[in-house]
């Protein structure tokens, strides 16, 4: 896809390029991966110095809510400057703070915004993180705290601890529930099982292990993690098991807040109501601004407990009120949902040919594509699951879900809800084959309570399933006897040339995910249909070429006979993270 002319500033683009590498520190990250020089933005669109034009999905990390210089941004921006106002005032009262605050509270979930408390921090998330964990630990007394696998929190010394790739005394690290490569190899509602249980049985057990804890932290969707969400049902268990020990549960919403991930605050989806929420990023309309809101219990902490001088950032809180109303009163989360769903289901029938995207996944306009080396090979893990975009069926002589029954792999399915769980093929198993089937293609979403599946040249073992056949079409589900094929591991050279391809077809993303080989779209949620189909084209066309190209290279290490490679274990954790 072509991209729009270059101009005559071309030179000034890499005069400027080449001064920032000089000069700036061996720390920053966006600039290496993207080369380009901003110089004007409206909406969804950015134009360089030399001339060209992207369409821009990483929208300041999920701070751009509205996109570049929304208008109603810049009227409240310019309002507030032309008003005379002080533009930092520490934390003092401000009819500008005021409105925010009104606004803030009327989105929040009613069962924390009814007597909830609000400390304004530091313009950065990771200090709103600090807030929230030098609170709980203030308000119980206690020093421990609960965290989880592939967490993001911020770079802050306590925010940092916290987040999954630190060791940190004090700090218990849970499982999340990560269905692609489920730390209990099962997947699905059973492995959200697994680790609910899991953090229950720790806290429960005198020997377990765990400091007495002052929270537990967690975010509903993990964006710098991979773009995982968190089952809703897990959420519930995570709110039920903190709130039965009088464990204050603080959610991280820095990046899934403000309509985000289909519902104004992430939280929102499963109905949990936490005891404190982390907010920032969206919150200040693209400005610095970062809040903790909690409950009115928590709110012992004395005078100056946390302080800092630019809490009182009043442009910041014009352009937040302005954001926030404007998401509020268009029903952009809603939109957000719709949007992103379409994409979802798009991504996912572009994957299933493409055994380089493991899976595709996201929640609104959060999505990521997990990308891998499937030539690496899959490894066989306990469990009872089929591998993605497959169906089992039963070996020869053996009894269908069995356990331990010999299974091999096939490449489609179709999937039916069905009300018992017999089996046909099985010796005596009366199946209901023939009854609801529908064809599903490898990755197609399927929501169902109960199903059974069939090779798509019939025959072989047929069971019952529950879940979603999501899970079986793209990354596994109960299925008893079978042995599950682990996921091939990740392909972060591949992530890198996609993101390479993608900028060259005016295309901005972002990596994230365990070793940088997530793709990660945060579109604005005023992205409009139009762009919406051009992100998606530009897009495919850079994965299919990345591909190729991956595919070489591959091809000419088979030859010379070197093994492929994948992240090494000792590889820096989220190397990538960098907010």
């Amino acid at each position: 896809m072509a991209l729009s002319a270059v101009s005559d500033d071309g030179g000034a683009t890499q005069g400027i390029l080449r001064r920032q590498a000089l000069r700036e520190s061996a720390a920053r990250s966006y600039a290496r991966a993207l080369p380009i020089v901003p110089v004007r933005a409206r909406g969804m669109t950015i134009e360089g110095a030399d001339g060209r034009r992207y369409l821009d999905c990483l929208s300041g990390a999920g701070a751009l809510t509205l996109g570049h210089n929304h208008p109603v941004v810049l009227e409240a921006i310019r309002a507030v400057l032309d008003s005379e106002a002080p533009l930092q005032v520490l934390d003092l009262a401000t009819p500008v703070k005021d409105a925010f605050t009104d606004e803030l509270f009327a989105t929040l979930p009613p069962g924390l915004a009814a007597g909830a408390r609000v400390q304004f921090c530091g313009p950065a998330g990771t200090d709103a993180v600090e807030a929230a964990l030098k609170l709980v630990r203030i308000a119980t007394g206690r020093d421990g705290l609960l965290a989880f696998s592939g967490a993001y929190h911020g770079m802050t010394a306590g925010a940092l601890a916290a987040s999954g790739g630190a060791c940190a005394a004090g700090v218990t690290r849970l499982p999340f529930p990560y269905d692609y490569r489920c730390p209990f190899g099962v997947g699905g509602e059973r492995g959200a099982e697994l680790s609910a249980r899991w953090a229950e049985k720790l806290l429960d057990d005198p020997k377990g292990g765990a400091p007495d804890p002052a929270g537990m932290i967690l975010e509903p969707v993990q964006g710098e993690g991979g773009v995982i969400p968190a089952p809703d049902g897990w959420l519930r268990r995570m709110r039920e098991i903190t709130a039965a020990r009088s464990i204050p549960l603080v959610a991280d919403e820095v990046q899934t807040g403000v309509g985000r991930t289909g519902a104004f605050w992430a939280v929102d989806h499963s109905g949990t109501v936490p005891d404190v929420m982390v907010l920032s990023k969206a919150i200040g309309g693209g400005l610095p601004l970062a809040v903790v809101v909690y409950r009115e219990e928590l709110d012992v902490w004395p005078p100056g407990a946390h302080a800092g001088t630019f809490r009182g950032n009043q442009l910041a809180m014009a352009a937040g009120t302005a954001t926030l109303a404007y998401v509020r009163e268009n029903h952009l989360a809603q939109r957000a949902a719709v949007v992103g769903r379409r994409m979802l289901e798009r991504l996912r029938r572009f994957a299933a040919g493409r055994p380089q995207i493991g899976e595709v996944r996201g929640r609104g306009l959060m999505i990521g594509l997990e990308l891998v080396a499937p030539e690496a090979g899959p490894t066989a893990e306990a469990g009872g699951i089929a591998e993605a975009g497959a169906i089992a069926e039963a070996g020869a002589g053996a009894e269908a879900g069995q356990a331990g029954s010999a299974a091999r792999v096939g490449p489609a399915a179709r999937v039916g809800p069905v009300a018992d769980a017999d089996w046909e093929g099985a010796p005596g198993g009366t199946g209901p084959y023939g009854a609801s089937t529908i064809e599903v293609a490898p990755g197609e979403v399927t929501p169902c309570e109960g199903a059974w599946l069939t090779g798509a040249e019939g025959g072989g073992a047929r069971g019952a399933l529950s879940g979603d056949a999501r899970q079986v079409l793209g990354g596994g589900a109960p299925y008893p006897g079978v042995t599950r094929t682990a996921a091939p591991p990740a392909d972060p050279a591949l992530a890198v040339a996609v993101q390479q391809e993608c900028l060259r077809r005016g295309l901005i993303v972002e990596l994230g995910g365990r070793h940088d080989a997530v793709i990660r779209l945060l579109p604005p949620l005023t992205i409009t249909d139009e762009q919406t189909e051009a992100v998606l084209d530009r897009l495919a066309d850079a994965l299919d070429a990345a591909i190729r190209t991956s595919g070489a290279r591959s091809r000419s290490r088979s030859r010379s006979g070197e093994l492929p490679t994948a992240a090494g274990p000792f590889a820096p954790p989220f190397a990538g993270n960098r907010h």
